[in-house]
C-alpha cells in the first residue's frame, strides 16, 4: 500500500538522524536528561528546518490537487519530500566523532526496535483509518510518518531505556571482574580527585613513583565508575606487576566518587582544587567540596590524606580531622607560616620561564629541601607537584630522587604543552579545558612570549552556572593584558568575554569573533608568522 512505503522512507529518514544523533548522546555520556537538556536548549536541534519544509510542502501540494484527476502525482511528490527530508545534511566539523562503541550498538539497536514499532503503529493507524479519499490518506501517512522523523531523539531515550537491564546486568560484570582483579593484585591504591588538575597530577605522580615502584595509572582522563573498571579489565587482567594503582576520581553529583571508592578503595587520597568547575550540575561550591570529600572519607584510619592548603574549601577538609595522618602543601604560605599552621611542604622562590618552572621544595618539619626544576609550565602546577612531592616522599621516595624524575616530566596531552611549527610559530595548546586557575597561568605563559604577536584563540569557560558570566568576564580582562590579538568562538558563549575586552583600551581591530574554530585556525594560518604565538584556551565539545 502507498501509505506503507511512504512512511517506511521516513523511517530510514529516522535511523540516519537516530544514527547522527547518536554521537551526541554519546558525548553526553548516554545521559538521557543531559542529552534532552542539550537538544532542547536550541529549538533547531529538535525542529531541523529542511525536514519541516519538505513534509509541509508536500503536505500542501498533497490537498492542493486532491483526488480529483485520480493521478499519482501527489503521492509521489509526498515520496521525494520525504526523501528530501530523509537525507542527512552535510557533515560540520566534528571535534569528537561518533565512536562505535559496542554500548552504542546496542542503544542503536534499541532505538531502531523503538522506532520501527512506531512505525509499525503509524502503518496501521493509516490503514484502519477511514478517510474521505486518497489524498488525506496520502496526507495522514506523510504526516506520522514526519512525525515518527521528528522523534528521532525520543527513540534514542527510548532505545536507552529498553536497554538499561541489559546495560546494568553488563556493567555488574566488568565492575566484579575488575573488583577480581584489583583483588589478586592487591595494590596499594591512591584516588585523586578535585575540580581541576586531576589527570595532570596523576600523570606526574605516576611517573615519579616509578621511579622506585612498578606503578599504573588509569589512562587519559578516565575517571569514572565505568572508565575506571574498563582500564582495570583491559590494562591489568593479565599483568599482576603494579605495586601502587592511581584512581582518577571524577563526579557530576555528589555520590559518584563514593562508587569509585567502592571499586578501588583507596589507601592515599589526594585532593587538588575545588572550584566552580560543573557548577551548574552541583548547584554549589558547597556541593562540590562535599563531593570530593567523599574520597577522604573512604579512606581506612590508617589511611593518608593529601591536601592543596591553598584553596579555602579544602582547608575546610582538613579541619575535620579525617584521618590521623594529613599531609598539606602551599605555594602561597611562608615557611615561618607554615610552621604555625601545621603546613607539611612548601614552595618558595617560584620562577618561571620559557624553559620551565623553577622553585624550592621544603619539608617543614625536618627542613630537607631540595630545588625542583621542569619543563612543565603553568605556576599552577607548582601545587601540582608539591602534591605528587608529599605522597612520594610518604612513600619512601628521597627528595633527591624525586627532583631527579621531575627534571624529565613534559605536560599532559592539551594541557599547556607547547611546539613550535615548521612556519616558526609556537603552539601553546592547554585545549583540553578551562578553568578560573588555570586561565590566569595560562595567560601568564603567553605573556612570557615577548617577540612577535602573541594570539588567543579560546571559547571561554562553561559549565560554570551563576558564576560563569562574571569568570568569563575576568578572562576578558586577563586577555588583553595578555594577548595582542584574540579571536573568540562562538558569539553566545563569548559574549562577557566580549564585553570586557571593549571595555579596556585594547585595539578593536585586532579583536575576532568567529564561528568555529577551522576559521580560527586559517585566520591564524593566514596572519601569523615566524616568532609569533599562538595560545588554543580551552576547546568546547560538539555539544557547544
Amino acid at each position: 500500500m502507498p501509505e506503507a512505503v511512504l512512511i517506511s522512507i521516513w523511517l530510514i529518514g529516522a535511523w540516519l538522524r537516530i544514527l547522527r544523533q547518536s554521537r551526541f548522546y554519546q558525548i553526553e555520556e548516554y545521559m538521557s536528561r543531559r542529552y534532552l537538556r542539550w537538544l532542547l536548549r536550541d529549538w533547531r536541534r529538535a525542529l531541523p528546518l529542511r525536514p519541516l519544509a519538505a513534509w509541509m510542502a508536500g503536505v500542501a501540494f498533497v490537498f492542493a490537487r486532491g483526488d480529483a484527476t485520480g493521478s499519482h502525482l501527489p503521492f509521489l511528490v509526498a515520496l521525494v519530500a520525504a526523501a528530501i527530508a530523509a537525507v542527512p545534511p552535510a557533515t560540520t566539523e566534528e571535534k569528537s566523532p561518533l565512536v562505535v562503541t559496542q554500548r552504542l550498538k546496542r542503544l542503536l539497536f534499541g532505538a531502531g526496535l523503538a522506532s520501527a514499532l512506531g512505525a509499525g503503529a503509524a502503518v496501521w493507524l493509516t490503514s484502519n483509518a477511514g478517510y474521505a479519499n486518497a489524498a488525506a490518506g496520502v496526507g495522514l501517512a506523510s504526516s506520522l510518518g514526519f512525525a515518527l522523523f521528528l522523534l528521532a531523539p525520543l527513540w534514542l531515550v527510548a532505545g536507552n531505556a529498553l536497554m538499561g537491564p541489559a546495560e546494568a546486568a553488563l556493567r555488574r560484570r566488568y565492575l566484579k571482574q575488575a573488583a577480581a582483579t584489583l583483588d589478586k593484585l592487591q595494590p596499594k591504591i591512591i584516588g585523586i580527585t578535585g575540580s581541576y588538575g586531576k589527570t595532570t597530577t596523576k600523570h606526574f605522580l605516576r611517573d615519579i613513583m616509578s621511579a622506585r615502584y612498578a606503578t599504573y595509572a588509569t589512562p587519559k582522563s578516565y575517571n569514572t565508575l565505568m572508565g575506571v573498571s574498563l582500564a582495570i579489565n583491559r590494562d591489568l587482567a593479565d599483568d599482576y606487576r603494579s605495586e601502587y594503582f592511581i584512581s582518577e576520581m571524577g563526579a557530576y553529583v555528589e555520590g559518584e566518587i563514593e562508587r569509585i571508592c567502592q571499586l578501588t578503595p583507596p589507601d592515599i587520597a589526594i585532593v587538588t582544587e575545588v572550584g566552580p568547575q560543573h557548577l551548574e550540575r552541583f548547584g554549589s561550591l558547597e556541593n562540590i567540596m562535599r563531593a570530593k570529600y567523599e574520597l577522604v572519607r573512604n579512606l581506612p584510619a590508617d589511611g593518608v590524606a593529601v591536601f592543596n592548603w591553598d584553596n579555602p574549601y579544602i582547608r575546610e577538609m582538613i579541619a575535620q580531622g579525617y584521618p590521623a595522618t594529613r599531609l598539606s602543601v602551599s605555594r602561597q604560605a611562608s615557611l615561618e607560616d607554615a610552621r604555625g599552621q601545621d603546613i607539611t611542604w612548601v614552595a618558595s622562590d617560584v620562577s618561571e620561564s620559557l624553559s620551565g618552572l623553577a622553585f624550592r621544595a621544603c619539608h617543614v618539619a625536618s627542613g630537607e629541601q631540595a630545588l625542583i626544576e621542569t619543563a612543565v609550565v603553568g605556576e599552577h602546577n607548582v601545587t601540582n607537584l608539591l602534591l605528587c612531592i608529599a605522597v612520594a616522599f610518604h612513600e619512601g621516595i628521597t627528595l633527591r630522587e624525586i627532583a631527579g624524575r621531575i627534571r624529565g616530566l613534559r605536560p599532559a596531552e592539551s594541557r599547556l604543552a607547547a611546539e613550535t611549527t615548521a612556519s616558526g610559530i609556537t603552539i601553546i595548546n592547554d585545549a583540553y579545558s578551562a578553568n578560573p586557575a588555570g586561565v590566569v597561568s595560562a595567560l601568564k605563559v603567553l605573556r612570557l612570549h615577548v617577540t612577535g604577536k602573541r594570539l588567543l584563540i579560546t571559547p571561554g569557560m562553561v559549565e560554570l552556572g551563576a558564576l560563569q558570566d562574571s569568570e568569563n568576564h575576568k578572562l576578558g580582562l586577563l586577555a588583553a593584558e595578555s594577548a595582542t590579538d584574540i579571536i573568540l568562538i562562538g558569539r553566545g558563549q563569548t559574549a562577557s568575554i566580549l564585553a570586557a575586552i571593549q571595555s579596556t583600551n585594547f585595539d578593536q581591530s585586532r579583536l575576532h569573533t568567529l564561528e568555529s574554530l577551522d576559521d580560527a585556525v586559517n585566520w591564524y594560518r593566514q596572519n601569523l608568522r615566524a616568532g609569533d604565538t599562538v595560545l588554543f584556551l580551552n576547546d568546547l565539545p560538539d555539544t557547544y
